[in-house]
């Protein structure tokens, strides 16, 4: 085995661990989407023009990459907090591979992300919400979402290792809860202002989110789009491979340099 992969395997395990040892925090995170769930899919689902369980079928691809999104928020905090507390500068007077401190955080992430997509399932089930497509489509949604989640925490990785601050890696990643709102998470973006229609679609939430709608069989892709949510699958990987490349070598690079 690779120093690096033996490095990444022991900074996943560091990651798993810290989850552990704060179960309270990871119930808390499980539980705010079916929170969302329950509240937007009875609540606007009622105003919208897709109402009752239309609307909720709609809903649930548009939270789960809004939870996977919020690997923007996790990785900036929990990297912050590693500079400000002096792990960072501990592991690197250790013999570990450079790379793989935010690659392992990143795995670690990844690897919780999937145990903690099961509750929002589940409820997702009891609301209406059922998977049309095909077991092929289906299973390539759930790893286009998984690949969005891990550019989403390297980008929230390089972000904290800037910060270098619990407080405000914490401030920055809470006002990251308004990108799901400026995309098509929630509501269709059919009847936007034409600028709010463009912003909406061009972000990287629109492209997944349409790409796991029609992968689940849930909704058609929209007429008329921008290109990245026309073509959801295409657009979802070249933003999730743009983020990927951009910041996970900026990351490393971050790191190795921070004292």
């Amino acid at each position: 085995m690779s120093a690096l992969a033996y490095d990444g395997l022991a900074m996943a395990g560091r990651q798993l661990r810290r989850v552990r040892n704060n179960p309270g925090l990871a119930v808390l995170t499980q539980l705010m989407p079916v929170n969302m769930l329950l509240f937007f899919g009875y609540v606007f689902g009622s105003a919208l023009a897709v109402p009752g369980r239309e609307y909720r079928s709609f809903l649930v691809p548009g939270l789960l990459v809004a939870t996977a999104a919020g690997g923007l928020m996790t990785g900036m905090f929990q990297a912050a907090q590693d500079t400000h507390r002096g792990v960072a500068d501990r592991l690197r007077a250790m013999p570990v591979s450079r790379a793989a401190v935010p690659l392992g955080q990143a795995v670690a992430d990844l690897a919780v992300t999937t145990l903690g997509t099961a509750p929002l399932l589940l409820t997702g089930l009891a609301v209406g919400w059922r998977i049309e497509g095909s077991a092929a489509g289906a299973a390539g949604a759930v790893g286009l979402l998984l690949l969005f989640r891990f550019a989403c925490t390297c980008a929230g990785i390089f972000l904290g290792l800037m910060t270098r601050s619990e407080e405000a890696a914490g401030q920055l990643g809470a006002s990251s809860f308004v990108l799901p709102l400026l995309s098509n998470a929630y509501i269709p973006t059919g009847n936007l202002p034409d600028w709010l229609r463009a912003l909406a679609e061009w972000n990287p939430i629109s492209a997944v989110t349409t790409a796991l709608r029609d992968l689940f069989g849930n909704a058609p892709v929209p007429q008329g789009a921008a290109w990245p949510v026309a073509h959801p699958v295409a657009g979802s990987l070249a933003w999730c491979l743009f983020l990927t490349a951009v910041f996970l070598p900026l990351a490393v690079a971050r790191y190795a340099r921070t004292g």
